[in-house]
């Protein structure tokens, strides 16, 4: 099988750099990295020279995309610049630090099991859930990870993947494409874009499968926009039929009741106070009949 690694970035090269040392210890290279960042700043985060030679004999040439702004709009530009020609394309954050055998286990899955459309990772720390941890802590974690993998071959079905690291059959996706109504970092956009697959395929999660997602803080939007993508987001995509009313009730629900509580006393890496400004706002705009996600680049 040929494989595709697929990053989108912005404003974040340092990340960048260190989760591609991890891929330059992978057991199973990569046949092509892509790498997509926004028209607007892609002179300061072309892949420089430099980094490349470092990796010489370990990685394949790294392949730099430009697109528009937004997640959504520069995973698209990666898969339609590799729909064609792979088999497999593997999305990982910029900050996602995949274990030694990520793209082995990743190879041997899709070749064994034809009814697999889609894989994600297991992770067992995810930084995006509280503080977030340094390269450092991520790289010992990682190693934790490794070995507690070591030990299962559970594996799961899902209903959607978790977008900080997710690989596709690219002869099932067709016409499918990340929705660009969905800006800026997406939020929901990896439920969304792989729930389309599921009729292709399961969504399939094996625990043995790791990686530690370092959650990192800069270059994220503001508490207000991620906010208002909360509440807004999840109703769009009920309405559009591609998450299960249940699961969006309720991952909405959830996020609303723990920033009214918790922005009594915020945790000091999280604008919780924001964010319940973001869900006030987004529910007034459905008692008006708006469900319009892209309303978030009008917010600051």
């Amino acid at each position: 099988m040929r494989i595709a690694l697929a990053i989108a970035t912005a404003n974040r090269q340092d990340h960048l750099e260190r989760t591609l040392t991890c891929i330059a210890d992978q057991t199973r290279t990569p046949d092509a990295i892509y790498v997509c960042t926004p028209n607007i700043d892609a002179a300061q985060h072309f892949i420089r020279p430099e980094l490349e030679s470092r990796f010489a004999g370990s990685l394949p040439k790294i392949i730099h995309l430009t697109s528009a702004q937004g997640l959504t709009r520069q995973r698209n530009a990666i898969l339609n610049a590799t729909l064609a020609n792979f088999d497999i394309l593997t999305f990982i954050d910029d900050d996602f630090l995949p274990a030694q055998n990520y793209l082995q286990i990743v190879e041997s899955e899709f070749e064994q099991n034809s009814d697999c459309s889609v894989l994600m990772g297991h992770v067992p720390f995810d930084g995006a859930r509280n503080e977030g941890y340094s390269f450092d802590e991520g790289r010992a974690l990682l190693k934790l990870a490794q070995e507690e993998a070591a030990k299962t071959r559970r594996r799961a079905e899902h209903i959607g993947a978790y977008g900080c690291n997710m690989s596709i059959r690219l002869d099932r996706v067709g016409a499918i494409r990340f929705d660009e109504k969905l800006p800026l970092y997406g939020w929901q956009e990896d439920i969304d874009f792989t729930s389309q697959l599921r009729p292709y395929g399961k969504i399939i999660c094996p625990e043995y499968l790791v990686g530690v997602h370092l959650g990192a803080r800069n270059g994220r939007s503001s508490g207000l926009r991620l906010g208002y993508s909360q509440v807004m987001n999840p109703i769009y995509l009920i309405h559009k039929g591609t998450m299960p009313p249940a699961f969006g009730i309720d991952l909405m629900l959830r996020n609303f009741c723990a920033n009214i509580i918790r922005s009594l006393r915020p945790e000091p890496h999280i604008d919780r106070r924001g964010r319940l400004l973001g869900n006030i706002r987004a529910l007034l705009h459905l008692a008006r009949g708006r469900i319009e996600p892209e309303h978030i680049l009008s917010l600051k």
